[in-house]
């Protein structure tokens, strides 16, 4: 089976401090990479080098056996990041939201469609409530219904994704990580949270 994502000697430098240098690892499709490490590691760094939107100090990340800084539009028409933030306006409704932003990163979906992750998600009956009005841990159902209309990208990076979450949404999420794992996407997360995944998902452990 062909690598998906690739870590090349990666090192990740914040100031005129090295957070971590000299990573190596391979992640094949269906599996999923959990990172971990105390805050200031820089976890939220390599996530951000594995999307491309920073570059590594040294090393390189590879996607497919290409360099990610080298694939722009089309690598990111195959990637789904969350980052920490729920990152929604709070003007919109949640379906604006999710509607929005699926566009932004490539995805048409419909109304029906979206209305039908946000139910998923455990926002039914909340479709149309202004954003300002909801609870964190909604906030971030709606910001994760994106990934039930994502399940054609194969790479998802999640940023810290239980934080807020209530048992049934950390359930729901843990269950719709294992499906993407075992369709062959991969899925990198990070999580503060000791959260549990059945040993049907295969599971890479980095620490920084």
């Amino acid at each position: 089976m062909k690598v998906g994502l690739e870590l090349r000697q990666v090192e990740c430098v914040r100031g005129r401090r090295s957070l971590f240098k000299g990573l190596d690892l391979s992640v094949l499709p269906g599996q999923l990479l959990r990172l971990q490490g105390a805050n200031g590691a820089g976890k939220t760094s390599l996530l951000r080098m594995i999307c491309g939107l920073q570059a590594p100090a040294q090393g390189e990340v590879l996607w497919r056996g290409q360099r990610v800084s080298e694939l722009r539009e089309e690598f990111g028409r195959e990637l789904v990041y969350l980052g920490h933030a729920a990152a929604l306006k709070d003007d919109l409704s949640a379906l604006e939201n999710l509607v929005t932003t699926s566009v932004l990163s490539g995805t048409l979906v419909s109304v029906s469609q979206a209305t039908s992750a946000l139910a998923a998600a455990g926002l039914r009956g909340r479709e149309h409530a202004p954003t300002r009005f909801l609870s964190q841990g909604q906030r971030k159902r709606v910001a994760l219904a994106r990934l039930v209309l994502s399940t054609a990208s194969p790479l998802w990076v999640l940023d810290e994704p239980f934080n807020a979450l209530d048992t049934a949404a950390t359930a729901w999420l843990i269950d719709i990580i294992a499906e993407q794992t075992a369709h062959g996407g991969i899925v990198v997360l990070t999580s503060h949270q000791s959260v549990g995944f059945s040993e049907a998902v295969l599971q890479v452990a980095l620490s920084l």
